[in-house]
C-alpha cells in the first residue's frame, strides 16, 4: 500500500492565506485562553505521535487475515 506524502495530504486543506491563519489562531486563543494553549499543544503533539506510531506498527506487522487465507 503506498503511503501518502505531505503534498497529497495538503490537497484536502483549502487554500489558507496568512490573514485566515491569524483569524483562526485568534479564535482558538479566545476559546481556550492563553493558559490552556500549552496543554492543548502538548495533547495534540502526543496524539500525532501516537497516530504515527500506530500507522508504523500497522505497516510493519503482517495482517492476521492474510495468514489464514488459502493461496
Amino acid at each position: 500500500m503506498p503511503t501518502l506524502g505531505v503534498h497529497e495530504l495538503l490537497v484536502f486543506i483549502p487554500n489558507l492565506g496568512p490573514m485566515e491563519l491569524v483569524i483562526i489562531l485568534l479564535i482558538v486563543l479566545v476559546i481556550f485562553g492563553s493558559s490552556k494553549l500549552p496543554q492543548l499543544g502538548k495533547g495534540l503533539g502526543e496524539g500525532i505521535k501516537n497516530f504515527k506510531k500506530g500507522i508504523k506498527e500497522n505497516i510493519d506487522a503482517p495482517d492476521a487475515d492474510d495468514e489464514n487465507e488459502p493461496s
